[in-house]
């Protein structure tokens, strides 16, 4: 039998005020800022992978929540759609492990080899990703969702999946709301593509550069960058760097593929 598990006035206050923030989002950018805001509070995490498939069990979408710069190269191996480490742990689960599971890859080597997620445990120690919680709905007809949360700050316990699994229904709403959302914003077309060059500086406006340190790595002048981001946020209907790379993500232009151009002579 599992152990009852009774939450403290103070934790029950967190999980409604949590409940409460994230029942009206809509916009991926106001479910970004509740993960990184009220459900931190419940359940603190460096990174949140949230994993969309479709009726046919397809990946649809898969979206990263952090709250600092990362490498990209970090992000493509924890969020890759093909074989990302999220992806895998996702379809690992549901092929029997029992869902919420955790795992705690500070444990001693015959501890960690008896968790359920133990062949994940060299992958996440090399990306210095601890402690792993994760959970997911079942196969859905409209679609289901799945959900990751790598280096929690402490060693989980059932107590944490305890909170996640409470979430859980609000988490999978909110990621179909957003993905809805995206859709139809996908739908909406620019008045122009954006060109390789707009593509390629707010990438780096998204890793938090500035607009001489993209210079400096595209062999331009800040001017010159500076000016290729009014025109992007022309293009955008945006006025600032958040809301470019917000717009960017609800359209989907960090997903599309982009060679960096030669430097400028």
């Amino acid at each position: 039998m599992e152990p009852l598990i009774i939450l403290s006035k103070m934790e029950q206050e967190y999980l409604l005020h949590a409940i409460e923030a994230v029942l009206p989002l809509r916009q991926p950018r106001q479910f970004c800022l509740w993960t990184l805001g009220q459900f931190q509070a419940l359940l603190p995490h460096r990174i949140m992978v949230c994993l969309q498939f479709g009726p046919q069990d397809e990946v649809q979408h898969v979206e990263c929540m952090h709250s600092t710069v990362l490498d990209a190269g970090l992000l493509a191996r924890l969020g890759g759609k093909t074989d990302g480490l999220a992806l895998r742990l996702a379809r690992h689960c549901r092929d029997g492990q029992r869902l919420p599971a955790m795992l705690d890859a500070t444990a001693g080597q015959d501890g960690a080899a008896r968790q359920p997620l133990a062949p994940f445990i060299d992958e996440l120690r090399e990306l210095g990703l601890d402690n792993l919680l994760v959970h997911g709905t079942e196969r859905l007809p409209g679609g289901s969702t799945f959900f990751v949360l790598f280096g929690l700050p402490h060693r989980p316990r059932p107590r944490h999946a305890y909170f996640l699994e409470l979430l859980l229904p609000y988490l999978h709403l909110t990621l179909q709301r957003v993905g809805q959302q995206q859709r139809q914003a996908r739908a909406g077309a620019l008045a122009r593509p954006a060109s390789a060059r707009e593509l390629e500086i707010l990438h780096w406006v998204r890793e938090g550069k500035s607009n001489e340190e993209i210079g400096l790595i595209l062999g331009i002048s800040g001017l010159t960058v500076k000016n290729h981001l009014q025109r992007l946020y022309r293009l955008l209907g945006v006025s600032n760097r958040a809301h470019a790379i917000a717009r960017g993500m609800a359209l989907h232009l960090f997903d599309q593929p982009w060679t960096p151009l030669a430097r400028a002579a």
